[in-house]
């Protein structure tokens, strides 16, 4: 990533952003084995917010995506390969553009190193640069990391079903928590009524003005599970600004083990 002192800070920020969605695709087991309740009867809408907030995880996973960022100001794209041990473990490297190839970002336990492949040096990241957003983007490092769980933190309705185009789909309605510490106040959901697959969630400010929208696509089958390979975050300001990440490769079968880990494979090339 860019080197220069001026976009040094925006480069650790967007490959910790990487990083972090990437640790978010695996957790110690699956859910993918849990039989679905009947649409509105009870534990259905607990059913549902795990299935999402659990969309991209598995044991272990190995993937290549594709990331676009366009603000008002600039745009920004790049592709990076990623791999991932539950939770704790995970490792992002830049394969695109050729000037930025070989910046590596590592997530081991509860630490966090950037190589920057120009310099050949590698920077501890604290929790300072975590913050709420991750500069230039418009997912948030929650969004990304999954460290809060809709089905704790929000009380959840059940909407009923209805239809987005010519697709049958459910909603339901999320309101935080008395105490949760989530920044919205109120998020909508709809999901398709086949599969239960995201299509779309709505984020409401605390004073019920719509602040934002994060778009589900492209579903596809990878390893007999079926997750949209495209995610889009538009704020909801007609500024047409937007992030999205697009999964070109992904394998939730690939064995790896925490050895693989480690600051001297940030460094390799």
């Amino acid at each position: 990533m860019k080197c220069t002192a001026g976009v040094w800070l925006a480069s650790i920020c967007l490959s910790l952003a990487v990083v972090l969605m990437v640790s978010s695709m695996a957790l110690s087991k699956e859910r993918k084995d849990v039989e679905a309740p009947e649409p509105g009867s009870d534990g259905f809408a607990e059913y549902l917010l795990n299935k999402i907030d659990d969309l991209y995880r598995g044991t272990s996973s190995r993937g290549v995506m594709a990331m676009k960022i366009k603000t008002k100001h600039w745009n920004r794209s790049m592709e990076a390969e990623s791999w991932s041990l539950g939770t704790k473990y995970s490792l992002v490297r830049i394969l695109k553009p050729s000037k930025e190839k070989g910046t590596a970002t590592l997530k081991a336990d509860d630490d966090l190193f950037m190589y920057l492949n120009k310099t050949g040096r590698t920077v501890k990241i604290t929790s300072g640069m975590m913050g709420s957003s991750w500069m230039g983007s418009h997912f948030t490092n929650d969004d990304l990391v999954k460290g809060s769980r809709m089905a704790e933190d929000y009380v959840v309705e059940y909407e009923g079903e209805s239809k987005k185009g010519d697709i049958e789909t459910c909603r339901l309605v999320l309101v935080p928590r008395p105490d949760a510490p989530v920044v919205w106040g109120k998020i909508e959901i709809t999901v398709r009524q086949t599969d239960l697959q995201p299509l779309e969630q709505r984020f409401y400010d605390e004073d019920g003005r719509e602040a934002r929208v994060l778009e589900f696509t492209d579903h596809q089958e990878v390893n007999g599970r079926i997750i949209p390979t495209k995610m889009t975050m538009r704020p909801l300001d007609g500024s047409g600004e937007f992030t999205s990440i697009v999964w070109k490769e992904i394998d939730f079968k690939v064995k790896l083990n925490k050895s693989f880990f480690t600051l001297q494979r940030l460094k390799s090339k």
